[in-house]
């Protein structure tokens, strides 16, 4: 549906704009089209000159601060809150807890399909679920003020015994359904193990992971004239005005949210304690209040990737084909919220076999809630399924990627359903070359660099493809430019610029005629930045929209001053879409070294083939790609986060404690794609930017044991794993 008007609306936000032009109407046939070619960030100067501004940055006149106190019992119940000593402290001015804060409603399906997770829902009783837990809001003048206000603050629990010990013979755990059913079946899986001439029965683990974005969470709320604006650094404001809306039963015409720029998400960025306590903070004061969170805080209140335990029986002929396929999967979640990390999801796309079972199963402990993070259940699901398949691969005596393409499944091995396109092989057959696996000599351990040890190790990847229903305007203007409007989040995709490239060809004029403005709620609804699906979203919204102006524009017609503005809706178009397995796939590389004397390993070069659909702007794309890729180096060997079983809180919650990959840790990485086609998808778009770091740590692992001839199925693999497993410990 489209309508057309006239619009003499203004933004806030100005990144790009057109160049003068004439006034009249009509698009003017572009040299080169844009899409395709490369394009360095629209906005990029603004943020490297600290021009653009971030959630914590944008200023407010009698701006409060507000600091968040966090429970120091890991269970318990808080018996009382000592405020008054608190409130006598130079410059505060609030303190919200459970005793004064507003009810908020929290029995409502939000957006997103689910209930809302109740860690947003703050000082709402006097329980303690886990270590961390917000217990109250200091509101002050300064934001040191509020920070040593809050931690003067005296809370007395009633401490009781907590559980945080995840391990797989847990007795609580249940299958837990998500965004996916918790268990797919068919066949007899126990009658073709039995027949299996090769059969693999292994376990793998992954631990606790946390984003990290490189921008800490901020949310500014304030009221004016009688409408709730929260600036936010968040992956979608049409989600957030929904959430909040439902938790404080407000009519959503009434609140505004703005998310100009964005410094990382990967799916931590939703709604979360700092705003709700922002919001009641700035209702309960009538004056903007800014909640910011530290680093520390983060590994509590921003969700974290929950360590996974992952069974995997495979079954096969003895060329390697596939007659059994089990991939079971423990995650932990909280005692406040329910989320699974669906990390047998992988297997119902990958592989077929005439028994298939997976089963994706929780166990309640007394932790933070866990969330989205980059590749939900693909990532660490690849690593145990793809270590796995090169297990499998070594006992039949079939080179990896050979057993992999024996395995190719004509239709979705669990949905039945066609593939709209599957180039994997196209990926392999092309980072084969590209890598030089032709002469690889397959025998683990005897390939040396001085004292180190040299492996290649592959892996495959996919990532779904969906697109959420969203809206756009277009404005022609009348100094002949054209404004974009849509509530997109760019959080650091380069969404910005991708957008602006998919407007110039569907309106048929360069790039630097076209305006996009992003990160508002008032642009009306809009997909979220998540699941792959952000650009490819709003890319439908924007590419109808510039259709529909295009038709009502007659060349040489005068545009009034106002402009004349068209606005798309692609909900039912995207509920046309036909039904079929939509995923990007790709083909992972990685050469390692591993010094046997220090248990030191270095990746010395990695490669990436994709197949991704339509690829709009490659210097963003390759950057998105490597980046995920760089995450699964830091996944394979650094990433771990340790969690004390007397407190029951993280060790190390910095990134001192917490290691992640630096500069010197990454070798050369190529990323790259093949042609992918779909005639029948009307946007072509797949999306990125998460099946970079699928498969990357699996093909890592496989690295490190055709280097040393030992497996490693516990992530990270560190030094002391490396000394340990060569010893035969």
């Amino acid at each position: 549906m489209t309508t057309t008007e006239t619009t003499a609306e203004t933004t806030a936000e100005t990144t790009a704009g057109p160049t003068a032009g004439p006034t009249t109407a009509g698009p003017t046939t572009a040299a080169v089209r844009a899409v395709g070619t490369a394009h360095v960030r629209v906005e990029g100067r603004d943020k490297v000159t600290g021009a653009a501004r971030y959630a914590g940055e944008v200023p407010f006149a009698g701006l409060a601060h507000g600091w968040l106190a966090l429970s120091t019992v890991a269970r318990g119940r808080i018996r009382a809150i000592d405020t008054d000593a608190v409130l006598a402290m130079p410059g505060v001015l609030a303190v919200l807890h459970h005793g004064n804060a507003p009810h908020l409603e929290t029995d409502y399906v939000g957006l997103l399909g689910t209930r809302p997770d109740p860690t947003c829902a703050v000082f709402q009783h006097d329980r303690v679920p886990h270590l961390g837990w917000p217990v109250a809001l200091v509101v002050a003048e300064t934001p040191e003020q509020a920070r040593e206000a809050a931690e003067a603050l005296v809370v007395d629990y009633e401490p009781q015994p907590h559980d945080v010990d995840f391990t797989a013979g847990h007795p609580d755990s249940y299958p837990l359904d998500g965004h996916m059913p918790a268990v797919t079946d068919k066949g007899d899986l126990e009658a073709e193990l039995a027949a299996s001439a090769a059969v693999l029965d292994a376990e793998y683990t992954t631990p606790e992971e946390h984003h990290n974005p490189m921008e800490p969470h901020a949310a500014t709320a304030r009221w004016d004239d009688g409408v709730l604006e929260l600036i936010d650094s968040n992956q979608g404001t049409t989600w957030v005005v929904s959430e909040l809306a439902n938790l404080f039963s407000l009519d959503p015409a009434s609140l505004r949210v703005r998310s100009e720029h964005v410094g990382g998400g990967f799916g931590s960025k939703g709604v979360r304690a700092h705003q709700v306590a922002a919001v009641m903070a700035a209702t309960a004061l009538q004056r903007p209040v800014r909640v910011v969170l530290t680093r520390r805080q983060m590994f509590t209140l921003a969700g974290h990737r929950s360590p996974t335990v992952q069974r995997i029986r495979l079954g096969a002929d003895a060329d390697g084909r596939l007659r059994a396929l089990d991939h079971r999967s423990l995650s932990r979640t909280s005692t406040v919220y329910e989320f699974v990390e669906p990390s047998a999801g992988v297997a119902r796309v990958m592989y077929d076999a005439d028994a298939h079972h997976t089963e994706n199963r929780v166990v309640r402990l007394d932790v933070p809630s866990p969330t989205w993070m980059r590749a939900p259940g693909e990532a660490p699901g690849s690593f145990a399924l793809e270590a796995a398949l090169d297990e499998l691969a070594e006992k039949c005596g079939v080179d990896p990627i050979e057993l992999r393409l024996r395995n190719e499944p004509d239709r979705g091995p669990v949905s039945g359903l066609p593939f709209a396109g599957r180039n994997l092989r196209a990926c392999f057959e092309e980072g084969a070359r590209r890598f030089g696996w032709a002469g690889r000599d397959p025998r683990p351990g005897v390939r040396r660099d001085g004292r180190r040890l040299l492996g290649t190790g592959t892996a495959a990847a996919s990532f779904g493809v969906g697109a959420g229903p969203s809206t756009a305007t277009i404005t022609a203007e009348a100094d002949g430019g054209f404004t974009v409007r849509i509530a997109a989040a760019d959080i650091g995709t380069g969404a910005r610029t991708a957008l602006t490239l998919v407007a110039a060809d569907a309106l048929d004029v360069p790039p630097d005629r076209v305006r996009v403005r992003i990160g508002d709620s008032a642009f009306g609804p809009a997909m979220i930045a998540g699941g792959s699906m952000g650009t490819r979203s709003w890319a439908w919204a924007v590419t109808a929209a510039a259709r529909d102006l295009r038709e009502r524009l007659v060349p040489g017609m005068e545009i009034p001053a106002q402009g004349i503005t068209v606005r798309s809706d692609t909900t039912e178009a995207v509920a046309a879409l036909a039904q079929k397995e939509r995923h990007s796939f790709g083909a992972q590389f990685a050469e390692v070294a591993v010094d046997p004397a220090t248990g030191e390993v270095r990746v010395r070069r990695m490669l990436g083939i994709f197949a991704a659909g339509r690829i709009v702007n490659p210097l963003t794309a390759r950057g998105q790609l490597t980046g995920g890729m760089i995450w699964g180096i830091s996944m394979a060997l650094h990433e771990e986060a340790a969690r004390d079983a007397f407190f029951g809180g993280p060790v190390g919650a910095d990134l001192a404690g917490y290691h992640v990959a630096t500069h010197a840790d990454i070798p050369p990485i190529e990323a790259d794609w093949v042609d992918d086609p779909d005639p029948d998808d009307p946007v072509g778009i797949k999306g990125l930017g998460e099946i970079g770091i699928v498969g990357a740590a699996a093909a890592v692992a496989n690295a490190v044991w055709h280097a040393t001839g030992v497996r490693h199925r516990s992530l990270p693999i560190r030094p002391d794993r490396v000394l340990t497993a060569g010893r035969g410990a």
